[in-house]
């Protein structure tokens, strides 16, 4: 008797551009998907849609998870929606951000810190980390050891405050509170960039 592989994480990169406060930068984003090798959960609609389908293959897309709501975390998330047929969900607090690219358009499920979104025999824990956005929210996915965490905190330190809806000390707080519970083994898998570990950006923020 067969049995279906478990949950894993497959991942892309995906090119485009991120606009905000009258400057336009080009940027590389990390896609990733989780699920198993039937059904998945996208983080982040970034750039192409053919190109986070490619990652996401065959399988269901159960929903479209929104780290925040900058225009290169969900430019296309409207698009992969129609074509998925899946639900975009979003901290409510990055409306104003949402507006900016999504101006006629919603979301569809707000997110809550400490929802627990289910998908390929694992589960999604919703950490809201505010700072880099004011909805910002990192994805802790225990049972893998993993933690997705947008543009919160990278390899190096924590994500860029220095533009609208964004504030240092939030961010920073948010890290050492919400992150660095978790376990120093974690992998940190980022909106950008290479992956870290939470033991590794404790000694970075010190």
């Amino acid at each position: 008797m067969s049995t279906s592989p478990g949950p894993r994480v497959d991942h892309g990169v995906v090119a485009g551009t991120f606009s905000l406060d009258g400057e336009t930068f080009d940027v590389d984003n990390n896609v990733w998907v989780v699920g198993d090798d039937s059904e998945c959960v996208v983080i982040d609609a970034p750039h192409d849609v053919d190109a986070i389908l490619a990652v996401v293959g065959d399988r269901t897309v159960k929903a479209i998870v929104c780290t925040h709501a900058h225009d290169d975390h969900v430019r296309v998330a409207p698009a992969l929606r129609e074509r998925v047929g899946a639900p975009i969900f979003l901290h409510p607090a990055d409306k104003p951000l949402w507006e900016l690219t999504h101006a006629d358009e919603l979301w569809d499920v707000d997110l809550t810190d400490g929802q627990r979104i289910p998908v390929g025999g694992t589960t999604l824990e919703v950490l809201h980390t505010p700072g880099h956005a004011p909805g910002a929210v990192c994805l802790y996915v225990a049972d893998l050891g993993v933690v997705f965490t947008g543009d919160t905190l990278f390899e190096g330190g924590p994500g860029a405050t220095g533009r609208s809806y964004s504030d240092r000390p939030t961010i920073e707080d948010s890290i050492r509170t919400r992150l660095f519970a978790l376990p120093d083994e974690t992998v940190v898998h980022t909106g950008h960039g290479a992956d870290t570990t939470i033991g590794a950006e404790k000694a970075n923020l010190g």
